[in-house]
Formats: C-alpha cells, sequence, structure tokens
C-alpha cells in the first residue's frame, strides 16, 4: 500500500462521491488515503469514465529517485513531462483567448 493524493477540478458530484468511497476528502477536491496498487488504478478507471470536461491530478508514493509518480486527466496549463528519467511538470503559455 502506498500514500495516494488526488486533486480534481471541476469534476460532477457523482465522481467526487466514488472517490469519498476510498480516500479521505481533506479540502474541496483533495483526496488523500494508502491503498494497493489495484485500488489505485481502479480510481484512475474511475477518473477516467467520469471527470467529463473537469481535470484531475493523481500522485503516489514510488520507489524512484523522485519518491512519486502521477499522472492527469483533462485540460491544464500544467503538463507532465519526463526528463532523463524524472517526471517534472512544464507551463503550457496563458491561452489569451481564455482571458478576454
Amino acid at each position: 500500500m502506498s500514500m495516494l493524493v488526488v486533486v480534481t477540478e471541476s469534476v460532477p458530484p457523482r465522481l467526487r462521491g466514488r472517490l469519498a468511497i476510498w480516500l479521505l476528502e481533506v479540502r474541496a477536491g483533495v483526496y488523500i488515503g494508502s491503498v494497493s496498487k489495484r485500488i489505485r488504478e481502479m480510481i484512475w478507471e474511475q477518473v477516467n469514465a467520469l471527470a467529463e470536461e473537469g481535470n484531475v491530478v493523481m500522485a503516489w508514493a514510488t520507489n524512484t529517485e523522485s519518491g512519486f509518480d502521477f499522472v492527469t486527466y483533462g485540460k491544464n496549463r500544467r503538463i507532465p513531462i519526463d526528463y532523463d528519467g524524472l517526471r517534472l511538470v512544464s507551463f503550457l503559455p496563458i491561452d489569451t483567448d481564455e482571458i478576454e
């Protein structure tokens, strides 16, 4: 079992309810818990099936140099990249069309 953190934005209440079955919601849209790899993968399947237009990041402890790994779902300026075996985050430019 490893520590798992899931952060959601603009997801349907149905997904939030599903996440609350396995994880503790410590702030609005922020879930934490200690789950097995099988449960983590099942939670990610639920995210993919139910998140709709929202966005989600799921991070968990691993035995890697950084000590964690993560996956993302949905549109967000922060995108995961692989840099010499390290998982980092790159920022996309601000979409000026969305500001106006």
